[in-house]
């Protein structure tokens, strides 16, 4: 090897040493040139996506660090904290919204599923957690908290909850996957009672769409963009998909609804960059409900340009592919960083690309959101909080 190649590994392994001792108390550096080669004889071999990489055997949840740039996200003081739990039921799985004139995460159980309690009869279940609460009882201790969530009781055309986005003009902006024979919807949702709801679309030019699952507001505009994967009937609560699975542009201001992006397995989670030029799309190909996962399909985040004169999405391109479960949920920071729910915790990837760093939890932890307090974690029988100082980007209209 040539000198100047083992000066340089030499410099990073002391860098990593120097960046170890700054570390917060939650946060642990895994330093990716120990782990390039593991060797013939290592045992710890990831046959599926579903375990997480964990090589230090840290008891989750606590946060790891694969690139110095990370701490500039979390900050010196992050820690990892339980905030609700509830072990028994998956009540904290998708469409968190955090209202910031209420203080409030709201958010959705799962549909469909063992712990979901929900299916082809009966709905899921739309819930609140208020942060002014969550902040006092953290004050309080150095442990985790369990603070009760709110059940929010809404019209019967809301039915299976799955994306939300906003405050959209003051209401929570809601997708929703159906139920049965009960169309999948875009839905406003007023946040205080009575949560009396408007249902914004239902068709696709009299047809059902599959089962609605992630929405976002074009920057700069109040014109929303979803997904339609086809979830609804892997989970069994939904008929046979009859459209692909896709996405779609609709303009509440003239009715107009259009495809944007195809060519997906299972198009989930949307963000679009703050100024609205670039957009982010999951694919989950790899979980197929009652047809398992098949680890060979997109667990895949794809970047796109937004053309600014039609809003198709165009020149798709490999953003960041998923080492454990699949990216769901995504949400950017002011910096531009992606974070996306995966089945080991969030991921976090710098905008070129680079995975730096993740909120590891062992568990799928499929959603996240940012609020004035910290990063807000949705792992299906718990909700945890982490006191990072990166901040999200603005998403109310």
């Amino acid at each position: 090897m040539m000198k100047s190649a083992v000066g340089a590994i030499l410099a990073v392994a002391l860098a990593a040493k120097s960046y170890a001792t700054t570390l917060p108390p939650g946060a642990v550096y895994i330093d990716p040139l120990l782990y390039n080669v593991v060797g013939a004889n290592y045992t710890k071999w990831r046959n599926s996506s579903i375990v997480g990489f964990n090589p230090t055997n840290t008891a989750p949840p606590f946060i790891q660090v694969f690139d110095p740039s990370f701490l500039d996200i979390i900050g010196p003081s992050a820690t990892i904290r339980s905030i609700a739990s509830n072990p028994g039921y998956d009540f904290a799985h998708e469409a968190p919204i955090y209202v910031p004139d209420l203080n409030v995460v709201v958010f959705a159980s799962t549909g469909g599923g063992t712990l979901g309690y929900s299916g082809w009869y009966n709905n899921s279940a739309v819930s609140m957690i208020n942060m002014t609460e969550v902040d006092a009882a953290l004050a309080s201790t150095t442990g985790n908290v369990n603070i009760q969530v709110q059940t929010l009781h809404l019209p019967d055309t809301v039915q299976m909850v799955n994306g939300g986005t906003g405050p959209y003009k003051g209401d929570l902006l809601f997708v929703t996957s159906g139920r049965a024979l009960l169309p999948p919807s875009i839905v406003r949702v007023n946040p205080r009672p009575p949560y009396n709801a408007t249902v914004l679309l239902d068709n696709f030019l009299g047809r059902q769409f599959n089962s609605l699952n992630d929405v976002k507001i074009l920057p700069g505009t109040d014109i929303i963009f979803f997904t339609d994967p086809a979830y609804g009937w892997f989970n069994g609560f939904r008929p046979e998909p009859m459209l692909p699975s896709q996405v779609y542009r609709f303009d509440p201001s003239t009715g107009q609804v259009r495809v944007v992006a195809d060519q997906f397995v299972q198009p989930n989670g949307i963000a679009f960059t703050p100024d609205g030029k670039n957009v982010y799309l999951t694919d989950t190909g790899v979980f197929e409900g009652f047809l398992g996962a098949n680890s060979t399909r997109p667990t895949t985040i794809y970047k796109y340009d937004v053309d600014s004169r039609t809003q198709s999405f165009k020149n798709r391109r490999v953003f960041a592919y998923s080492d454990s479960g699949a990216p769901d949920g995504i949400q950017l920071d002011t910096m531009g960083n992606v974070y996306s729910g995966c089945g080991d915790g969030i991921h976090v990837w710098n905008p070129e690309g680079t995975l730096i760093g993740k909120f590891y939890t062992n568990s799928t932890t499929a959603q996240l959101a940012f609020t004035k307090s910290g990063l807000v974690l949705l792992r299906e029988t718990a909700m945890y909080m982490t006191n990072i100082q990166a901040r999200g980007m603005t998403l109310s209209v």
